[in-house]
């Protein structure tokens, strides 16, 4: 017990030289004698993070597909992309045929447009839950994940616009005493 501080200085100085020893040991800047004789490069918790970013590797299936789940309000899609000419066929209908608004095309085509991938990729999905718009940004979410998959140097600039967020907005579920989840019956005085 020749180590116990006598008083709060003494414990004060005792605590920083533990927390700096142990971030040096952390960050591997301390050897070991049998470590003096050789030279490796030591790597700062930095560098270790770099380097992991830089082995990602692909998914790819035998086939050569990518496979990926979007999912947003109920709706879940499973989305398989792989080379080709650019078709995208929804639960065995073309895309056109399944979401006959523009602006949901334009919504599932929106991964495409930002990587500069457009017409590159055939797109699979079937999709079920929830409602056309629903639908749409799940297959959205699904083909952003899988270009991750199948190219992970585009994971930069879909996460920028936020296409591999997932949702997490869904409806709010009907409380009792109320007509919905917030909305009260009508009031009569008399």
């Amino acid at each position: 017990m020749a180590d116990e501080p006598k008083a709060l200085s003494d414990l004060k100085e005792m605590v920083e030289e533990k927390a700096a020893k142990e971030a040096a040991e952390s960050a591997n800047l301390i050897k070991s004698d049998e470590d003096a004789d050789v030279d490796t490069p030591i790597k700062t918790p930095i560098e270790s993070i770099v380097d992991s970013n830089v082995m990602i590797e692909k998914k790819i299936d035998s086939d050569g597909r990518s496979y990926a789940t979007g999912k947003r309000k109920n709706a879940i899609a499973r989305v398989w992309i792989k080379p080709g000419p650019g078709k995208v066929t929804v639960n065995g209908r073309e895309l056109n045929v399944y979401f006959a608004r523009p602006v949901l095309r334009m919504v599932v085509n929106q991964p495409f447009g930002v990587t500069d991938r457009e017409g590159q990729y055939d797109v699979v999905c079937t999709v079920k839950g929830g409602g056309l718009s629903g639908q749409a940004g799940a297959v959205k979410h699904g083909i952003s994940k899988a270009l991750t998959y199948y190219e992970p140097e585009l994971r930069g600039p879909l996460k920028k616009e936020g296409y591999l967020t997932r949702d997490s907005r869904v409806v709010e579920r009907k409380k009792f005493g109320r007509k919905k989840a917030r909305r009260s019956y009508q009031f009569s005085k008399r």
